[in-house]
């Protein structure tokens, strides 16, 4: 008898395809993410899941779901898989590292450019009938060029953006606990330094239980008087409702957010009102390259463990595979 495998959203057809040799599958039909009850009454008869980071898969789902053996996710974040109930399942999890880095640092240069220039408020006052001539203090910005950019989280998105903001002229400053190289040009600092002195500070962290609110009031009020905040990285990393005082006090310049909390943001949150923020919806991957390379490779993932390897980007790779 051929696996199972639940696909929880529509994924690129070719990757479809190549896991349909291997498997017998169910994708979910709709455009928003099965509900938690309908992943737990499949993944009970699957030895596959294929995710998306807006499904939660917790110790309880793994706990009643005794075929499954490999959690494949459609990201590079994990934070919507509990991997240690996993490991403990002899459940492999699988991830999409590499493929989407300069996706997600174009878009998050691109929120910095869109926040620092206005470009947001400027359409809208286009489209509204507002413009009415050019004018010598009409939506004045922030330069971008030879500003300060302090990058938080020093892996490969990070490191991307530090790339794009040295093409800028810009002085590039980073705060890691990890122990990457630099990159020619960029300067390491303590966290509390790097938001004293940087102009724009962009934040390419995993979500953790130590980086859970890593920006909140004390850090925020840190920053200089004017400075603009990007976050691509989870929406949780940011205390919003510190966010949204330091916006609507003027400390803060503005904000570039692609992720929120939650997700999608609440229509009549407080942040929709403020001009100076631009929020995109968790687009950060969102070329067609990076998606249709994320759904290989999170099928690959699990046609690995269904041939009894552990996955090629496998995030738990100390797991005793359970047999199949």
């Amino acid at each position: 008898m051929r696996p199972r495998v639940f696909v929880t959203r529509a994924i690129a057809s070719d990757a479809v395809a190549m896991l349909r040799r291997h498997a017998e599958i169910e994708v979910w039909p709709r455009a928003t993410p099965p509900p938690y009850a309908q992943i737990l009454r499949r993944a009970r008869a699957v030895e596959a899941l294929l995710t998306m980071v807006t499904d939660r898969i917790d110790a309880a789902l793994i706990a009643a779901a005794p075929k499954l053996r490999v959690i494949s996710n459609l990201a590079v974040g994990l934070d919507n898989i509990d991997v240690a109930a996993a490991s403990a399942a002899g459940i492999a999890v699988g991830h999409t590292p590499g493929v989407l880095t300069e996706a997600t640092a174009d878009l998050a240069f691109a929120l910095l450019m869109a926040t620092a220039r206005r470009i947001a408020e400027g359409d809208r006052e286009v489209r509204a009938g507002k413009w009415q001539t050019w004018g010598p203090s009409v939506l004045l910005g922030q330069d971008v060029w030879g500003a300060t950019l302090g990058i938080i989280g020093w892996g490969q998105i990070g490191r991307a953006m530090a790339r794009r903001g040295l093409g800028f002229n810009m002085r590039v400053l980073y705060a890691s606990r990890s122990s990457h190289d630099s990159i020619a040009g960029a300067k390491r600092l303590p966290m509390a330094r790097l938001l004293r002195e940087s102009d724009f500070v962009s934040l390419h962290v995993p979500l953790t239980p130590q980086t859970r609110g890593l920006i909140g009031t004390k850090e925020l009020a840190t920053m200089k008087r004017g400075a603009i905040l990007i976050n691509t990285a989870r929406g949780g990393v940011v205390d919003q409702r510190a966010l949204y005082r330091a916006l609507k006090s003027g400390h803060l310049a503005g904000a570039g957010l692609d992720v929120t909390t939650p997700e999608p943001i609440a229509s009549n949150d407080p942040h929709l009102k403020l001009p100076n923020v631009v929020i995109t919806p968790h687009i950060g991957s969102a070329s067609y390259t990076s998606r249709n390379r994320m759904a290989e490779i999170a099928t690959d993932n699990i046609i690995e463990v269904l041939r009894g390897r552990l996955p090629r980007f496998c995030a738990n790779p100390e797991v005793t595979l359970r047999s199949g």
